[in-house]
């Protein structure tokens, strides 16, 4: 592993090197495959350790890289499950005690996969492959930003009990579930924290109940993974409600032009990115984005420049590019306004965008945040875009936002339970689900349920298996009954 030397940094969290045998009779493209997910196993790794235990400590609570190893870096995607955990790392701290990166080993003739930590505003980024070890003088205090100070065990978001100890049972009327009851939704599902709220008719929460397993705890950030698009509809939501934005303009590539409107991709709309149907080629089902999340790539390098096939407007494609495109359409009103500050607004002050290294946002999964926080996104759903503001109740999403994000109004999915609406999925088809509920579902098992004619919005979060499908109808649909 390559040598650092920082005066006065504290080196933590060495594990031995474990070399796999080479591969027989490899063919030259394999060898590249196989070297390139190193690669990315190695960046996967540096940005969980990073991420997880960096963004805990600045909300108060406390992750180990033996947590991080036996909850986020297992039941991972093929290839990079089988040696990812084996990578030697190492974490790099400020005399602080801040993290000042994670370094993680991955070939001999290169150097590390370097994730440095940029504070409580933005988190942590994942460098270049190859990128030098750290640009970034570890030997300096990161400023603190909101969580990391005194109040980071206050009144955040609408509820804050005084215990802040984990719950082995949640309670929901005369019912009661345990983890033993959480895993009969899903075969090998690891449900990490459940919070249930229900809100009265004058809007103020009459009923919460919460569930946290073992080592979770309020005050603990998991990475939202694809909720985060749900989050990403909001803030383009509130950027609509300010008068800066429509939906229904055009995201602005520019692309080239000779007569009439040139590059069919200068047509793709707002509207057409939240409803993930640009029209535009992704090469693998769900667009797994690997370079920018793991590779070290940028948003504006990778996410933009597909192709367009289809009309815009016309074919549902799943893409993860469709919603980054969608919040770089706003990116202005995200910079003017900052995204802490929005997120604040709404009651998510535990909550955590990070971005690429060079400070595009993340949006369509590397996201930070709290069970709790994801509860007061699902409020202000069911207060239809109003908080309450220092001087009375006020509006931040358009009076019809909530029935925008959860209408069919765009092309569908084929052949999945769940339609689409804009960045939110909908549970119009559930049975035993009221019709008007939609949901923001992420990978591993992170969802946000908002049932507005029930005045409930359910959060569950999980760290599920590769493979593992957690019911969520079906736990939608206990829940409400149980709560009847």
């Amino acid at each position: 592993m390559q040598k650092t030397i920082f005066a006065g940094v504290i080196a933590a969290s060495l594990v031995p090197t474990i070399t796999a045998a080479p591969a027989v009779a490899q063919s030259a493209q394999e060898r590249l495959d196989s070297r390139y997910d190193r690669a990315l196993a190695a960046g996967y790794k540096a940005l969980f350790l990073c991420s997880a235990i960096a963004n805990a400590e600045a909300n108060g609570a406390t992750r180990t890289p033996e947590s991080v190893h036996a909850m986020e870096l297992t039941g991972i995607q093929s290839p990079l499950d089988d040696i990812i955990r084996e990578m030697k790392y190492e974490i790099v701290r400020r005399p602080t005690g801040q993290i000042a990166h994670v370094q993680v080993e991955w070939a001999d003739d290169m150097p590390d996969r370097i994730a440095p930590y940029y504070g409580s505003r933005t988190g942590c980024s994942i460098m270049p492959i190859g990128s030098p070890i750290d640009l970034h003088r570890p030997e300096m205090p990161m400023p603190a930003y909101g969580a990391a100070g005194d109040d980071a065990g206050e009144a955040h978001g609408s509820i804050r009990p005084k215990d802040n100890r984990p719950g082995p049972i949640l309670v929901l009327g005369a019912k009661a579930l345990n983890q033993d009851r959480l895993e009969t939704y899903g075969k090998g599902a690891r449900t990490t924290a459940v919070v249930v709220r229900r809100l009265a008719v004058d809007r103020t929460e009459e009923f919460s109940a919460e569930f946290y397993a073992p080592g979770y705890n309020p005050l603990t950030p998991q990475r939202t993974w694809s909720v985060a698009k749900s989050i990403a509809s909001t803030l383009v939501g509130m950027a609509v409600h300010s008068g800066e934005h429509s939906t229904d303009d055009v995201i602005g590539l520019n692309y080239w032009r000779m007569g009439g409107k040139g590059d069919p991709r200068n047509a793709i709309t707002i509207d057409h990115a939240l409803r993930m149907a640009t029209g535009r080629y992704s090469d693998t089902p769900g667009n797994r984005t690997d370079p920018i999340y793991w590779g070290g790539s940028t948003v504006d390098e990778n996410a933009a420049k597909w192709p367009v096939i289809r009309e815009p407007g016309s074919v549902y494609r799943y893409a993860n590019n469709d919603t980054l495109l969608a919040v770089k359409a706003v990116r202005q009103y995200l910079d003017y306004y900052t995204v802490p500050a929005l997120l604040a607004k709404i009651g998510m002050k535990e909550t955590v965008v990070e971005t690429d290294w060079q400070g595009g946002f993340v949006l369509s999964s590397q996201v930070w945040t709290t069970a709790r926080d994801l509860a007061s996104l699902g409020e202000l759903y069911l207060k239809n875009g109003m908080i309450e503001g220092e001087d009375g109740p006020e509006r931040v999403l358009p009076k019809d936002w909530r029935d925008y994000v959860s209408a069919p109004s765009g092309p569908q999915p084929q052949g999945r339970p769940f339609g689409y609406g804009a960045g939110w999925w909908l549970m119009n088809n559930s049975d035993g689900v009221p019709a008007d509920t939609f949901a923001a579902f992420g990978n591993r098992g992170q969802y946000v349920v908002v049932v507005p004619s029930r005045n409930v919005v359910i959060v569950r979060r999980g760290e599920d298996m590769v493979g593992t499908r957690f019911d969520i109808a079906a736990f939608t649909r206990d829940v409400l009954a149980a709560m009847d």
